[in-house]
């Protein structure tokens, strides 16, 4: 299946740690393997939900946490899986291939808390804003969530070796999101307007789809310079870029 998994003791112990559930809370661990990081994580959290694809992988997953009583193991397609009901939190050794339905799944489901997962290193820093750039995605989920890039994993701490370092990568469910629902959908219309410029300014997309005195507007009050490059434009100030241009209170 294109997976790497942990192989180092010290590194799944400070993974299961940084996915921070705390003892009352729910699991779900997606591409388990053959278990060794859901054992850590069952030592942490009140139950764990472990999902394997692979059906070898799966049995020794099982076989593996048989005798702890707060895991569930099921043998199966995770992204193919509905979200527990109730809050939960994500977590996930996940294989490079899957990395954008995973979280396409995790930002979908309702009662997600918070998703930590050992994602490829150059995925994990174009999410987080790490190389001063910010992704479409990341931007238009903002209000709803922060995005943090974790600890940086060597590729020599995986078996098979894969040929890149990984990263975690942390979502969090803001407990007050930055905009209200009822302005959501103008927010998501005001960055797929800027991301959809053809090439060239944040002004100039804005330009194409309201205002102009409104856009210039927006601009002064959320501090972005008229020349600024979409992609450089920090997630916070498009929240405030689009109270501006819909009305939804100060920036």
């Amino acid at each position: 299946m294109s997976q790497n998994f942990i192989a180092d003791p010290g590194v799944i112990a400070r993974y299961a740690r940084a996915v921070g559930s705390g003892p009352g809370g729910l699991v779900v661990e997606a591409g388990a393997g053959d278990g060794r990081v859901t054992v850590a994580l069952a030592a942490r959290a009140r139950r764990v939900i472990a999902y394997e694809i692979d059906p070898v992988l799966a049995g020794r997953l099982a076989e593996r946490c048989g005798d702890l009583p707060n895991v569930r193991c099921v043998t199966g397609d995770f992204l193919a899986a509905r979200p527990p009901r109730g809050p939960f939190h994500l977590a996930g050794n996940i294989p490079y291939s899957v990395t954008s339905r995973i979280v396409a799944w995790a930002l979908e489901a309702p009662g997600l808390a918070s998703a930590t997962l050992v994602t490829q290193l150059e995925y994990a820093r174009k999410r987080t804003g790490d190389y001063g750039r910010w992704s479409r995605l990341t931007v238009r989920t903002w209000p709803e969530f922060s995005w943090r890039l974790g600890a940086r994993i060597p590729r020599d701490r995986f078996r098979p070796v894969p040929r890149v370092d990984s990263a975690v990568l942390r979502l969090d469910r803001r407990a007050r999101p930055l905009l209200p629902p009822a302005a959501m959908d103008d927010y998501v219309r005001c960055v797929e307007v800027g991301f959809g410029g053809v090439g060239g300014t944040l002004r100039a997309s804005l330009r194409r789809a309201y205002p102009a005195a409104r856009v210039e507007a927006a601009l002064r009050a959320a501090g972005v310079p008229r020349e600024a490059v979409v992609a450089f434009v920090h997630p916070d100030r498009w929240v405030a870029l689009a109270r501006v241009l819909h009305d939804h209170g100060p920036p």
